[in-house]
């Protein structure tokens, strides 16, 4: 896992849903899983009042398939937020299985006013919160 700020685990256990053709864990399922350990860092690290008026959209998601993963398996997500710039806030993500890793996610999102949906720049107090190791020039 890089350097950067906060950092935050979440585990999911792989269903027969998340299974594709081919007999392994569908690509689009990583996706999900990232988005949902994301979502859950923000939840789970914001303070209740702001979650309740800042919402995210991703902007893009960078994926490295490494090896697959298998019904009745389970998968940690290891997120860890790199670094804001303006309302974007950079996140890395390491989907693993044990020591195997799975996946390797960057991803860009962006903070939103969630009444207009229009970008908006997290307060430092709650930049701090996520980004307390990056330099606060970012």
């Amino acid at each position: 896992m890089p350097e950067g700020g906060s950092s935050h685990v979440c585990t999911f256990d792989v269903t027969s849903i998340d299974i594709d053709h081919m007999g392994h864990v569908n690509n689009t399922v990583y996706l999900r899983w990232v988005q949902e350990a994301v979502t859950a860092f923000w939840m789970g690290t914001a303070p209740s009042d702001v979650v309740d008026t800042v919402s995210w959209v991703a902007l893009r998601h960078e994926i490295t398939y490494r090896a697959p993963a298998f019904l009745d398996q389970q998968v940690e997500v290891l997120t860890l937020a790199q670094r804001l710039v303006g309302a974007k806030a950079h996140f890395e993500a390491t989907i693993r299985r044990g020591g195997t890793v799975l996946a390797d996610v960057r991803s860009i999102w962006c903070s939103l006013d969630a009444a207009s949906l229009q970008p908006v720049r997290l307060a430092t107090e709650v930049r701090d919160l996520f980004f307390e190791r990056v330099s606060k020039t970012a």
